[in-house]
């Protein structure tokens, strides 16, 4: 497994220092496991590894959490996406093309939160 040091590296660099400082600070004696388990698993062990780079894990990232509906997810990782590298119009392809796979459903609320977010960091809407 990765290191935390890792992970937390990483989680930094992704996610940014402001939402990472507000997800610890929210951390409890409860949470402390789970916060340690996402920083070294997913962070520290899979984030890291060089066989894709962050671009497209990014891409990933976006059109699993569209799959599984998990639309709270979905907007921190838009912010990432763009972090990343990925344009408006490149996030945009990513959620059209998971709406094939996924779902119209999943798709259209994930463009809803998409939108909202992009708009939210001052990005151009993705052209058509």
């Amino acid at each position: 497994m990765g290191s935390y040091e890792d992970g937390m590296r990483v989680r930094r660099e992704v996610l940014g220092d402001e939402h990472v400082d507000a997800a610890m600070a929210k951390t409890t004696e409860f949470t402390a496991p789970f916060q340690d388990y996402i920083t070294t698993a997913a962070w520290g062990s899979v984030w890291t590894r060089d066989g894709l780079d962050r671009r497209t894990r990014s891409c990933l990232t976006l059109a699993l959490l569209t799959a599984l509906h998990c639309h709270d997810e979905l907007a921190m990782h838009v912010r990432a996406a763009i972090h990343n590298g990925l344009t408006p119009a490149e996030i945009g392809e990513v959620l059209l093309h998971t709406g094939v796979y996924a779902g119209v459903p999943a798709a259209n609320k994930a463009f809803a939160v998409a939108q909202h977010t992009l708009a939210e960091l001052g990005e151009d809407e993705p052209a058509g």
